[in-house]
């Protein structure tokens, strides 16, 4: 099995969140959110992009991705069964079935890991995302922005990729 990975940044600040992914040796961040913009400092797409960069990550935006504002709202709401059900619609247009298998196809050559803001990845759309990409082989690994020590420690245990 190849390995996908998720991280939210909830509750972590930029220089922990990229601490974590190169500890886990992350060459690339796919951020699935459909509005790229953020309160939190660094974490807006051309602040993120240039931390990345400074730590030789690329970034990979994949707004195509993105939870409809229905599925935000809804998740938003703690209605997680309305929301899966609209993302789940979402990721059924083919357009946004392409753009999975774009990722899938980006993930063979480097290690790379779908961003959004959730902490928890079941209460949110990369979760989703990292599902589908099981049709490609894929299984996922959940990354905690905000303890990257625990990441460094355990770095033995994350499963290789293929």
């Amino acid at each position: 099995m190849k390995t996908v990975y998720t991280i939210g940044y909830e509750g972590t600040d930029i220089e922990r969140f990229v601490k974590t992914l190169t500890a886990v040796g992350i060459e690339a961040v796919a951020d699935v959110r459909a509005v790229p913009l953020s309160r939190k400092k660094g974490f807006s797409k051309n602040a993120l992009r240039e931390h990345l960069e400074k730590a030789g990550i690329k970034y990979l935006a994949m707004q195509q991705l993105g939870d409809p504002k229905e599925g935000r709202e809804a998740a938003k709401a703690g209605d997680y069964d309305r929301f899966r059900s609209i993302y789940s619609g979402h990721v059924d247009l083919p357009e946004v079935a392409a753009a999975i298998e774009e990722l899938a196809t980006a993930s063979e050559e480097q290690a790379v890991c779908l961003l959004c803001f959730e902490r928890d990845p079941k209460t949110c759309h990369r979760f989703i995302v990292g599902e589908r990409m099981g049709a490609f082989g894929y299984e996922m690994t959940h990354l905690f922005g905000d303890d990257p020590a625990r990441y460094i420690r355990n770095q033995d245990r994350l499963p290789k990729r293929s």
